[in-house]
């Protein structure tokens, strides 16, 4: 479970976050949205521990990002919006190298890293280096880097973002999965299609604040809106031309 309380964290002038407040629970996906700027991925990155609040926190399985820092770290898995490779380790080498980070070794780590392999369809350019994958590629790799160590607790930030049909199809199937293992998924995407398909309740974030939450049919409900993408517009003030 993931739980932030009056999230607060500005740079100089520009208020990121103010005051944000919202729980992804175990065994569902919760979809965090907003337009770019609005603070999505400030929230993200205080979450997994990379920054530090003004004030305010985010807890994982009821530890503090900043003062159980490692703790934090052993129950995640992250796919952050930049997704850098080693161009000179191979597919496989890049997840095993993540699989040791996390304590993981033998016969136990290539079994994981075949499973992810196989899933996240990695198979024709498991052994290459990195250098020249293209983003569909790099964007399989990091995922199946998140994913290595099982992580009790998933954050993805447009996780399909550069995915062909077939493979967008693949992953969603995989994060429905690890929902329905009673594991927490933390989601954002722009796309409303994707989000109407895998998330169980969103959370949309406008300006630095929480605008609205609830399940899609409930956002749908209170807006009066019959798709998501016209809820969301109607809740960020870009409806208006914001």
């Amino acid at each position: 479970m993931i739980e932030v309380r009056n999230l607060r964290k500005s740079f100089n002038s520009v208020t990121a976050l103010d005051g944000v407040d919202f729980t992804a629970p175990d065994g569902q996906v919760t979809g965090l949205l907003g337009p770019n700027g609005a603070g999505k991925t400030t929230a993200l990155r205080i979450i997994y521990t990379v920054m530090r609040p003004d004030s305010g926190s985010s807890r994982v399985d009821g530890f503090d990002s900043v003062a159980d820092r490692l703790r934090v770290q052993r129950r995640i898995g992250v796919l952050p919006d930049t997704r850098g490779l080693y161009p000179r380790l191979t597919a496989r080498e890049h997840v095993r190298y993540y699989g040791r980070l996390h304590g993981l070794s033998g016969k136990d780590l290539e079994e994981r890293i075949d499973r992810l392999v196989e899933i996240l369809g990695i198979g024709e350019f498991a052994d290459r280096r990195a250098k020249g994958f293209s983003k569909g590629q790099t964007r399989k790799v990091a995922l199946a880097r998140a994913l290595v160590h099982d992580p009790s607790n998933l954050l993805l930030d447009e996780p399909t973002n550069g995915l062909d049909i077939a493979s967008s199809r693949a992953v969603h199937r995989l994060i429905r999965d690890i929902r329905d293992e009673g594991r927490c998924v933390l989601f954002c995407s722009h796309i409303m299609r994707e989000v109407a398909a895998i998330c169980d309740r969103i959370i949309v974030i406008s300006r630095g604040k929480v605008a609205a939450e609830g399940t899609p049919k409930e956002l749908l409900r209170q807006t009066g809106k019959d798709d998501l993408e016209e809820m969301f517009l109607a809740v960020t003030g870009a409806e208006e031309g914001w």
